[in-house]
């Protein structure tokens, strides 16, 4: 005679279950939190000795370059984690992102006047080749990639 009743997982197979789902900060999720927190170390480094030592050049550029800087750390910070929650606030700031660098890139290249040294986003990020401009747009690709295959994997596993 079978038992039909579903058996409870130890922690050692919940452990293994969620090692296997997908996740943002696995595979290629990786490189992404890698690329993010270099660039979360460069944009924080450069918008500190930019506020410190000429911030009466261009303060406003300067202050988005630390806003910038801070919107890397938490994107890096969400990716890395993984959860539900952190994935959310990792799509908030990538979604931030992106429109801080068409916003200030387009304002960049429109009143150059307006930005006089160069700053993570002006230019649509130019002095970082381009990657704050594709960056977020990978991250939102890979986040809704991980979702999906999460979803597939939610309903492939058993009932608990």
């Amino acid at each position: 005679m079978s038992e039909t009743t579903p058996t409870t997982p130890t922690p050692d197979q919940s452990a293994a279950a969620d090692a296997e789902r997908p996740h943002t900060g696995h595979g290629f999720g990786r490189v992404l939190v890698a690329v993010y927190g270099l660039l979360a170390l460069a944009a924080t480094g450069r918008s500190i000795l930019q506020i410190t030592e000429y911030f009466d050049r261009a303060p406003v550029p300067f202050l988005l370059s630390a806003v910038a800087a801070l919107i890397y750390l938490v994107a890096t910070y969400g990716l890395a984690r993984g959860d539900r929650t952190s994935v959310r606030l990792a799509t908030i700031a990538l979604t931030i992102e992106l429109a801080g660098v068409l916003v200030v890139g387009t304002w960049s290249v429109v009143d150059p006047a307006a930005f006089p040294e160069k700053t993570v986003w002006s230019h649509f990020g130019a002095g970082y080749g381009y990657v704050p401009l594709l960056l977020p747009i990978v991250g939102l690709w890979w986040i809704r990639r991980t979702a999906r295959a999460t979803a597939a994997a939610d309903e492939a596993a058993p009932r608990r």
